[in-house]
């Protein structure tokens, strides 16, 4: 049998870019950037190793955004929301590693509520967020892992269903 043909249209690709960030400080001005390319109703996810730079990218998100707050690992706390200092959406910031039951367990975080009139940015949301929305970010970060003092990331972003086509993430490499 052979394999479906790649599609014509460019549009119907995801949008993916990779980038090397070398610092804690290229990470959050990475998060900066992006901030510009996000609206009310976008889901990102971040996956990543312990310490690979997920919260350090989300205070770049939340200074980006204009929100109060400072933004810090939501680790005990679940869930944070920083509301807009602006007319911008507010921040929902949230880390699932604690969480292991999958979609039932967000709900009771109510997400599915906020989407749309938030960005609601997911740690380890990976196999656990996915039935929020069909148009979300994939943001990867990998790091050396082991005992290294090593900065370097590569980040890896895919954005993902008919809100992403169109999206130029490359231009976040500027």
């Amino acid at each position: 049998m052979e394999a479906p043909a790649a599609p014509h249209n460019p549009a119907e690709r995801p949008a993916e870019t990779e980038l090397t960030v070398t610092s804690p400080d290229q990470m959050r001005e990475l998060g900066r950037r992006l901030a510009k390319l996000l609206r009310a109703g976008d889901l990102v996810m971040l996956t990543g190793e312990l310490g690979a730079g997920k919260t350090t990218l989300t205070r770049g998100l939340g200074e980006g955004m204009g929100v109060r707050g400072a933004v810090t690992s939501p680790t005990f706390v679940i869930a944070r929301v920083h509301p807009s200092l602006g007319d911008g959406p507010p921040l929902v910031h949230v880390d699932a590693y604690r969480l292991s039951g999958g979609l039932d367990e967000m709900e009771d975080l109510d997400l599915d509520v906020s989407l749309p009139d938030s960005v609601i940015v997911v740690e380890w949301g990976e196999g656990k967020v996915e039935e929020l929305t069909d148009d979300r970010l994939h943001v990867v970060i990998h790091r050396a892992v082991g005992d290294t003092t090593d900065e370097v990331r590569h980040v890896t972003l895919t954005g993902i269903g008919e809100r992403w086509t169109a999206a130029d993430l490359s231009a976040l490499s500027a």
